[in-house]
């Protein structure tokens, strides 16, 4: 199964979600959507007993939101795509099966949002992963601290989500983004091995104890509404962070 930037392969009964999208991997519309549309697939196929999120790039697993393409958007549809990036983020983190990350490389901002959806994150050696979003001027979107709580030490709240550092290595791994490090070759056979561990247990009931885990956080994040939404819609489309974007997209594009 294909979509805009995703692929599902399979490997027996696991399935692998691999991110395969022009410009690294950056999230543009048409990839939430088929992020959403596979991840409903494999929730609902009994033949699935777990799913392993990565990249077929082998150092770079996502740079975050594709702003060369949303640059353009004007502020509904900037509303329609972040609802349908949290559709999928939702997706994946109330996905009732095991689902492992091997971050392959460089997982920031919307990447490192995707990789916080797994039950058990390994990141390459040397790669880094945070959320820069108030570097660039605009707030976390609600859901994401949500995600963001369920996730990391409480001592990393404000290096992570207030001062939007990246991480790599040890680093990460102790503020709770990641839970390995490895070297970059193997890593996608060891989170496999890992996968393979959870998905090893009984499904329904591994199934059961991850929804009631996760039950809490989820109506946390849906239940940001259409104030908090207007409130980043706010942010996003201030001067100062419109400037930073352009100047980000110039830099990319060499349209400067």
């Amino acid at each position: 199964m294909t979509g805009a930037g995703v692929r599902v392969e399979r490997q027996g009964p696991l399935a692998i979600l691999r991110l395969d999208k022009a410009r690294g991997n950056a999230i543009d519309e048409a990839m939430t959507e088929a992020l959403l549309d596979a991840v409903t697939a494999l929730a609902d196929d009994d033949q699935t007993r777990g799913v392993l999120l990565t990249s077929a790039h082998p150092k770079l697993f996502c740079p975050g939101l594709d702003l060369v393409a949303l640059v353009e958007y004007d502020r509904p549809a900037m509303e329609r795509f972040m609802d349908r990036f949290e559709a999928a983020t939702l997706a994946l983190y109330g996905l009732r099966k095991p689902l492992v990350a091997a971050v392959t490389g460089a997982a920031v901002a919307g990447g490192c949002i995707l990789a916080l959806t797994a039950d058990h994150r390994v990141l390459r050696q040397g790669a880094p992963i945070g959320l820069n979003e108030v570097r660039v001027g605009v707030p976390l979107p609600w859901w994401v601290i949500s995600l963001l709580r369920a996730s990391l030490t409480p001592a990393a709240f404000t290096r992570v989500a207030l001062l939007g550092r990246n991480f790599t290595d040890d680093e990460a791994r102790e503020t709770g983004l990641v839970h390995e490090v490895l070297p970059g070759d193997g890593l996608e056979s060891a989170a496999l091995a890992r996968l393979e561990e959870l998905a090893s247990r009984d499904g329904r009931a591994l199934g059961a104890t991850k929804a009631w885990l996760r039950h809490p956080v989820l109506m946390e994040m849906r239940a940001g509404g259409a104030e908090r939404q207007s409130e980043f819609l706010d942010a996003w489309f201030s001067s100062g962070a419109q400037q930073k974007i352009h100047e980000t997209v110039a830099s990319l594009t060499g349209r400067g």
